[in-house]
Formats: structure tokens, sequence, C-alpha cells
């Protein structure tokens, strides 16, 4: 696999790429016993077409959407991303859950960044679900309290300098001192419903360059912001801003059997 560049048309050109043997795979895979049985999507066989495995807009059911996410995962080429199925399936269960209830954009955008994996790794990915295409796909920094090179621990409380678990609405945009940065609202309270008193924020920092893990051995960390290389900074965050989804995963029991979106 070619080396990714950080740009919009690179990484849309690979997912295009492969999206069409693997959506051939996956139609046959998924989509066939779909359509003997009519029982995996809960859907009238006359309902089961492309365009409605695929129509992720407000009012989906989350049966449908876990159903089209299979189908989905392997169009898109997600697993080169490196993205894990049950993660992304996740992601969509919550994306679901609050489209139907009008809390989000009509965009479809989905980021999701992955704390199980090492700051070395590139743990961040932006999906666009309408075109079904990898938007981004980058390194991205944890708090200094959760951990060093792993993510390890996770907080809500001010002066923590953590990093929030759970599912987050983008707003609006603003010049700070960090620079162009967005405004993320936690959704989950008890996990990230303070990120905005604790201005958790995504921004550029210097630390959150791929450079300082060749020097370092492992990205550098933040006061509990998903930071980013400062080459792709501002592209992502005119993305995914004003009202889309960002999922911050990690393996958390707690978070996992208590996250009342995840579970509602």
């Amino acid at each position: 696999m070619r080396k990714l560049v950080f740009s919009r048309s690179s990484v849309k050109t690979q997912s295009m790429k492969t999206s069409v043997p693997r959506l051939i795979i996956a139609a046959a895979i998924i989509l066939a016993p779909m359509m003997i049985a009519g029982k995996k999507a809960n859907l009238p066989v006359d309902k089961l077409s492309y365009e409605n495995v695929f129509r992720f807009t407000p009012g989906l059911s989350v049966a449908k959407s876990i159903s089209a996410a299979d189908l989905f995962y392997a169009a898109a080429g997600l697993e080169n991303f490196g993205v894990s199925r049950p993660v992304f399936e996740m992601a969509m269960k919550g994306f679901d859950k609050l489209s139907r209830e009008g809390q989000i954009s009509p965009d479809s955008i989905l980021t999701i960044v992955d704390f199980s994996k090492s700051s070395r790794q590139k743990r961040l990915v932006v999906i666009d679900l309408k075109s079904q295409d990898v938007l981004f796909h980058s390194v991205v920094a944890h708090g200094r309290g959760t951990g060093e090179e792993f993510a390890r621990s996770f907080s809500n409380q001010p002066r923590s300098h953590k990093s929030s678990l759970g599912f987050y609405v983008t707003r609006g945009t603003y010049q700070g001192s960090n620079g162009y940065s967005l405004k993320l609202d936690g959704l989950e309270k008890g996990y990230n419903d303070q990120a905005m008193s604790r201005a958790i924020v995504m921004h550029a920092a210097d630390y959150a360059n791929e450079d300082v893990i060749s020097r370092k051995g492992y990205l550098g960390r933040s006061y509990g912001c998903p930071a980013l290389p400062g080459k792709v900074n501002r592209q992502i965050i005119d993305h995914i801003k004003n009202g889309n989804v960002l999922f911050v995963y990690f393996p958390d029991k707690k978070y996992l059997s208590n996250s009342k979106i995840l579970n509602g």
C-alpha cells in the first residue's frame, strides 16, 4: 500500500481504489443472505436495495445501521486504515442515535479516535458516510495524564490533563492560543460533559507531529485535547466542524457498559 499523503484527495483516491472489489465481495457475503432471509436488517426484501442499506439519515434504525455498517466497512476499505470493525460499529450506533434525535447536522461526517492504539500510529480517521470515503487519516495526541505512548487513564475532571472518552458533537471554530481550534461538546454525563468548561478542543500542536515520534519514540501529549499536526489541523477542522460526530474510543469496561448513547 502506497504511503498516504495528508490530503483529502489522496486519501479519497485510495479509498475509491479499494471500495469497488470490496463492495462486490461484501454484497455477495452480506446482501445475498439478507435478500434470502430478510432478517439481519429487519427489512422487507423489497427494501434491501443498495441505496437503502447505505442511507445513513435521521430515522434510520440501529438494526439497519449496524447491518449497513458491515457493508460500509468493506466498501470504504476501513480495514486498510486500521479501523477496527467493532469500534466502527459502536461509532455508527452512536451516530445513528444522535441522528435520530436530531442532535447532529446532515453532513454525515464521522470522526473516530481510537486511543487503544499506540500514539505512534494514526489513530484518527474522518469518514464521509454519504460518499463512503475516508477523508483524513492522522496521528492525534492524548492528554499528559492519560499516558505516555499508550493511553491508560481517562477523566472528565478539570486540571486532570487527561483525555475524555465518548461521543462529542463538534461546534464552532475560534482563533486561540493554540491557533485555529474547534470547540467540542461532550454529550456523555460523567465521561466528557465537562469538555467545554475544561476547554477540551481540537487544535494544532508542534508535539503532535510525526517527526516527534522519530526523536522521542512516541507522540507528544496535550492537556487533554485531541491535538493534531499543524499541516492537517485546519483541513480536518473545516470538514468536521458545526454539528458532526466525534467518537473517542478506548476499551474501558465501565464506559462501554454505562454509556447511554451506546446502550440507550
